[in-house]
């Protein structure tokens, strides 16, 4: 078969399958011409998910009849003025979009500019139908109608409206964010869903767009290394998501969605999240255009770094800064579903069988307390033998004072009054009352002081008595075998003992004996799943993790108030003592003005 020329239809009908996948390709094309053109406000319009109907209508310079024309054939840009395509500081700058986009649907592209006539031409899949003189202000509108509705074979793969329509609304979120100086609106069938005023500040305009409470549940990120700068907003590690569709990645202003860039996100927090678990961010890389290949990937969504080694380093050395200087912090607004948890004593039947025939207030409120002991002789019946009001009793103790208790304003975590199921801290401070997960709050202090230890020269390591034999699968002994000398760094030291089994001689000080055999079994599974994909800092955090984990004090065990207030103090020093090592919160706060509207005073 001999060579030959394509039809120009079909060469817009291929390129249309690079650039055009769906509506959101396509919009995302638009919205970016129109920045491109200086606008200062974006207006979106979609039907049907964008399948029906796309309209995107701009304030910026707008083109001449000539100019229009020329915009709708392939390869023609004004955003590529000289021959340096490594310089690009445009969104968009092929040219193929405008010519895709019409060969594929209807397309109307109306245009004016400032002291001029408007102008328009109508392409119905790559044939022109129509132009003419339009009326509307300075700047560009173009629709597009019934995408793919000539070329079945790609209809068919479009997924459903709503899919069709998330993906539209993720693009104009993006482009958002990337500006906030613009002003963007979105409207689907009618319903304002976007309004966006230009000159918001970033951190604002991001919380508008992703969850309005990341503005108090975030930090500021300000980081710079080298000729590269890192900025942007980063939620606090309890303020997670279960996919990873919220977090949005930025270079030199544009929107991409780099492995990358991803994976150095989750070597920031792999040791304050769980596996399952992913932040809420925003993060803005600037850096000069030759040290970034932005033509790597025809929707420019993809990106390739000349040093990425270098980069990684600046996304993950500038979270791990913020996150350090945010101490104790956490996200600490109980939710509406805690809250309402609660229960008032009047909100109880009374007609209801509370275990005992309890059925009024006062014997309602009686259950909840010991009743006073009956001494022999004394009135009514002996002492209570298996009294069900026994189980209900607080667990929480008053103890002898021997110096004048701590004032709650003095501490952020305020001051111990007591404890709840021997598992949760009670704590009063100056705004409000304070719940601390004793387990998850001394978990994430024991992980700091080895991560201090190990950098000091070693965790001091406390020898056993009888050294422990652990079984495990020869696979897991051979991992284990493998990081001996890593382990000795934490304090753990091991050695083979035959095909099937370990040697445990001496644990970390920090973490004394314990159960040794679960500790080295959660060993060889964290070395199983992380030994080829990490680094070896990265592995060395998640063994400490794991540690930390099996050292510190359990719930169910009974603390004093002197040991709760120490570790209260210490949870305010120490870095990140707001999450444990899973990601979790490790204390909460109800506000003084919580407490009133569960009794109704607010």
């Amino acid at each position: 078969m001999s060579i030959r020329r394509l039809p120009e239809q079909l060469v817009n009908r291929i390129a249309a399958g690079e650039v055009v996948e769906r509506p959101a390709s396509a919009l995302k094309e638009l919205v970016e011409n129109a920045i491109d053109a200086g606008a200062a406000r974006v207006a979106v319009s979609l039907a049907g998910g964008g399948i029906t109907r796309i309209e995107v209508a701009d304030d910026g310079c707008g083109m001449t009849p000539d100019d229009l024309a020329l915009a709708l054939e392939r390869h023609a840009t004004s955003k590529l003025p000289g021959d340096e395509i490594d310089r690009v500081e445009t969104l968009g700058f092929r040219g193929e979009a405008l010519p895709s986009i019409a060969s594929v649907a209807r397309l109307t592209i109306e245009s004016r500019v400032r002291g001029a006539d408007g102008w328009s031409r109508i392409v119905d899949n790559g044939r022109r139908v129509g132009e003419g003189p339009a009326a509307l202000p300075p700047g560009t509108r173009v629709t597009v109608e019934d995408l793919f509705g000539k070329v079945p074979a790609r209809r068919k793969f479009l997924r459903s409206t709503r899919s069709e329509y998330a993906a539209c609304l993720d693009v104009v979120k993006r482009l958002a964010m990337a500006r906030p100086d613009i002003g963007f609106s979105l409207d689907h069938d009618g319903r304002r869903i976007v309004s966006a005023q230009p000159g918001e500040d970033r951190p604002a305009r991001v919380a508008a767009l992703t969850d309005r409470a990341l503005a108090d549940n975030s930090l500021a990120i300000d980081y710079a290394r080298g000729p590269a700068r890192l900025g942007g907003v980063a939620g606090l590690p309890t303020f997670n998501r279960g996919v990873a569709d919220h977090q949005y990645l930025f270079v030199n202003g544009r929107p991409v969605k780099d492995r990358l860039l991803i994976g150095a996100v989750r070597a920031a927090y792999q040791d304050l999240l769980a596996r399952d678990r992913h932040p809420v961010l925003a993060l803005f890389i600037d850096l000069p255009g030759e040290e970034v290949d932005v033509n790597v990937h025809p929707a420019k969504t993809e990106v390739r770094f000349r040093n990425p080694a270098g980069i990684r380093g600046l996304i993950v050395g500038g979270l791990r800064h913020a996150l350090d200087a945010a101490g104790h912090r956490s996200a600490q607004r109980p939710s509406a579903a805690a809250l309402g948890a609660w229960q008032s004593e009047g909100a109880v039947p009374s007609g209801e069988d509370l275990g005992w025939g309890s059925r009024n207030a006062h014997n309602l409120f009686a259950s909840h307390v010991p009743a006073p002991p009956r001494y022999p002789g004394s009135e009514g019946e002996g002492p209570r033998v298996n009294d069900p009001r026994d189980s209900y009793a607080p667990q929480a103790r008053a103890e002898r004072a021997t110096e004048a208790p701590p004032e709650a304003r003095t501490y952020p975590l305020g001051v111990a009054r007591g404890q709840v199921a021997a598992t949760y801290i009670v704590a009063e401070a100056e705004d409000g009352l304070v719940l601390v997960d004793q387990h998850a709050a001394h978990e994430r202090l024991v992980l700091e002081r080895m991560r201090k230890a190990m950098a000091n020269g070693g965790v001091a390591r406390q020898a056993l008595l009888l050294p422990e034999v652990v079984e495990l699968d020869e696979p897991g002994c051979d991992r284990i075998e493998a990081r001996i000398p890593e382990l000795a760094e934490m304090g753990l030291e091991v050695e083979r003992f035959g095909p099937r089994a370990v040697l445990v001689r001496a644990t970390p000080a920090l973490l004394g004996a314990g159960d040794v055999k679960g500790l080295i079994t959660d060993l060889a599974d964290e070395l199983a799943a992380f030994d080829e994909a990490l680094s070896l800092k990265e592995r060395i955090d998640h063994v400490a993790a794991t540690m930390a984990c099996h050292g510190s004090v359990r719930a169910g065990r009974i603390l004093s108030v002197a040991e709760m207030n120490a570790l209260l103090r210490e949870m305010e020093v120490t870095p990140h003592s707001g999450q444990c090592n899973h990601g979790r919160p490790t204390w909460v706060k109800l506000a003084h003005g919580d407490i009133e509207k569960l009794f109704g005073r607010k």
